[in-house]
């Protein structure tokens, strides 16, 4: 019998808003493949606040430490979505100097990854640092061996982050030697989720594609090849 899962979602939103369709949908999806899922609701940006910082880490950090208690042997995977990606791959390099709890798997979808100008999400980095160290929040450079294993996708054509955020992670992932893979699709609006039908936005451009579709099918293929190498 294949090995369950535990997989925490993380969804996007600029770290603004928390987006409907990167959060239900996605753990349905991951339900029918036989793991058991968790939205993490994660505190938000308002308007007039200060920069988020750390908060949202550490909230994720509590879900996945007390998940692990309350369920032993059982591993557990963080997944986001663009911002989300951020928040989930923040915990992935910065657990160990942080004290954090580590995930045993990162699952990055379109995410947030660097704070570099012309590549970064600008308003994600905003709301979460602001101006205020900006390097510790540029992902890509904090990835360690003891980073989790990783597996990534984005579309070539997203415009609001660009696809150089997945490249520049993975790349990092390498030099360090941790297990990952990536799917770069060629076509495809920023934020398709799961890109069917049940979470379609014409009015944003997001339509079905079959081919992006697939990713989910493909990470659920990773996950248990990562849980059959434990």
């Amino acid at each position: 019998m294949d090995r369950k899962a535990i997989i925490v979602i993380c969804p996007g939103g600029a770290y603004r808003f928390l987006s409907p369709r990167e959060s239900e949908p996605v753990a349905l999806a991951f339900d029918a493949m036989g793991h058991e899922t968790s939205i993490l609701r994660y505190r938000i940006h308002e308007a007039g606040q200060e920069p988020l910082g750390l908060e949202p880490v550490r909230q994720l950090s509590e879900r996945v430490a007390r998940l692990r208690a309350e369920n032993p042997g059982i591993p557990i995977f963080v997944c986001g979505f663009s911002a989300g990606g951020h928040l989930a791959a923040t915990l992935g390099v910065h657990w160990r100097n942080l004290g954090l709890e580590r995930p045993d798997g990162l699952i990055l979808c379109y995410p947030v990854i660097t704070t570099e100008d012309g590549l970064c999400n600008a308003e994600s980095i905003e709301n979460i640092v602001g101006e205020r160290d900006r390097d510790f929040f540029s992902l890509e450079k904090h990835v360690s061996p003891d980073t989790p294993p990783t597996f990534l996708w984005h579309t070539a054509a997203d415009g609001d982050v660009p696809v150089e955020n997945s490249l520049m992670f993975a790349s990092a992932l390498k030099r360090a030697g941790v297990p990952f893979e990536l799917h770069i699709y060629p076509f495809g609006v920023h934020g398709l989720s799961l890109a069917t039908k049940a979470v379609e936005q014409p009015e944003k451009k997001r339509l079905p594609d079959p081919h992006v579709a697939g990713w989910i099918d493909a990470c659920g293929e990773w996950i248990q090849q990562m849980l059959d190498r434990a």
